[in-house]
């Protein structure tokens, strides 16, 4: 993993399943590890989404502030003794998501329970964002590029455009339309 990926948000959702009649007590010490979390640096908050069943499997829901911090809370002590106390209560080991990057630009749609927003506002968002990336290279790089072979001027503007937006335009572009996002649709897509 770069130095950049590294210091980037993420999102680790974990799936687990509590032992019959142990939900309160699994729920209780998933709450008292995210107080721990708290005095980690880049700790930024967790939720928990519980099971639609009594036998259904958690998601929670941890964001860091980078890939960095998450790996220091990791390899801390405090995890593994909350990961043994939780292994009382829950049945078989964690499931592990990552979310960061492309893959987070619409993390709601890739959290079970929570809406998925409409293809068509997901496309027009990211129209939103690539419309004035685009213009901004060519008036900017593509000048610069402009007497390499025709693949490699496509390699370095794609490259570029997939950094851009991965990393500034659509973290931005999903905070700012956010309760747009989120906002009930009338269909499914």
């Amino acid at each position: 993993m770069d130095n950049n990926s590294e210091t980037q948000p993420v999102r680790r959702i974990v799936y687990r399943r509590a032992k019959p009649n142990c939900g309160p007590a699994f729920e209780e010490l998933v709450r008292g590890m995210g107080a721990e979390m708290k005095n980690y640096k880049g700790f930024l908050g967790a939720e928990i989404i519980p099971p639609e069943t009594a036998q259904g499997e958690y998601q929670f829901i941890f964001r860091w502030a980078s890939q960095k911090d998450l790996n220091v809370w990791d390899a801390s002590a405090a995890h593994a003794q909350w990961l043994q106390r939780l292994g009382d209560v829950a049945e078989g080991d964690p499931e592990y998501r990552l979310l960061s990057g492309l893959e987070a630009w619409f993390s709601p749609a890739a959290i079970p329970g929570v809406k998925t927003p409409s293809r068509l506002k997901m496309a027009f968002i990211s129209w939103i964002g690539i419309f004035p990336t685009v213009v901004l290279l060519q008036v900017t790089v593509a000048p610069l590029i402009s007497g390499w072979h025709p693949l490699l001027q496509i390699a370095a503007f794609s490259a570029l455009m997939i950094t851009l937006m991965t990393w500034l335009v659509m973290p931005g572009l999903t905070r700012l339309f956010r309760p747009l996002l989120l906002s009930q649709n009338k269909t499914t897509h």
